[in-house]
């Protein structure tokens, strides 16, 4: 059985890599007070991390920006924590298809959504969030640095030592993204 789920999973890698292979991609960033909106996608399994994320919502609410998250719960019943959040959408696994790629509307318009930063907290790797990060229209996007993988979706790549605080990497992040000052616009060709 894990043989053929396996099957499916790189089957599914492949699919998204040529996906990414036809998309163009604007990079922009100029600095943190530009900044209208970010989208974050979050591993929701710990729940506990659901606390640094609404602290985060709180922080960028009082400096008018609107923060959009969208979670991945491989469970079937998600915690009462993450119900009736307007700034959270949580997807399960019965929204994924055969190859692990999520279909959901909510997942759609997250990927299609202009996000001025777009910050993955997806310490596991798990497939269907770097699907979303990868393939989301976001103008810059922020991750953790990846030794292994030559291809990366990110435009900010965080190097932060295991295991990984949520609060503390935020933090760092919002922080660089306070030292940018830049506004330029660098195009991205995938093929």
């Amino acid at each position: 059985m894990e043989l053929f789920k396996n099957i499916r999973l790189n089957i599914g890698k492949a699919i998204l890599t040529k996906r990414i292979a036809r998309t163009k991609k604007k990079v922009y960033y100029s600095n943190i007070d530009l900044v209208k909106n970010i989208g974050i996608v979050w591993d929701a399994l710990r729940p506990e991390d659901f606390a640094s994320l609404s602290r985060f919502y709180q922080k960028m609410h009082k400096r008018n920006i609107e923060v959009k998250i969208l979670g991945y719960f491989p469970g079937k019943n998600l915690p009462d924590q993450y119900t009736a959040i307007k700034y959270l959408t949580c997807i399960r696994k019965k929204e994924l298809n055969f190859f692990y790629h999520p279909v959901s509307s909510e997942t759609n318009n997250f990927i299609s959504n202009r996000f001025d930063i777009l910050i993955d907290i997806n310490f596991k790797k798990l497939f269907p969030l770097q699907y979303i990060s990868s393939l989301s229209n976001a103008a810059f996007k922020v991750g953790l640095f990846e030794s292994e993988s030559g291809e990366t979706p990110f435009d900010l790549m965080m190097e932060i030592k295991n295991p990984v605080d949520v609060d503390n990497y935020l933090i760092q992040v919002i922080e660089y993204l306070e030292m940018i000052n830049s506004g330029t616009v660098k195009t991205v060709n995938n093929n």
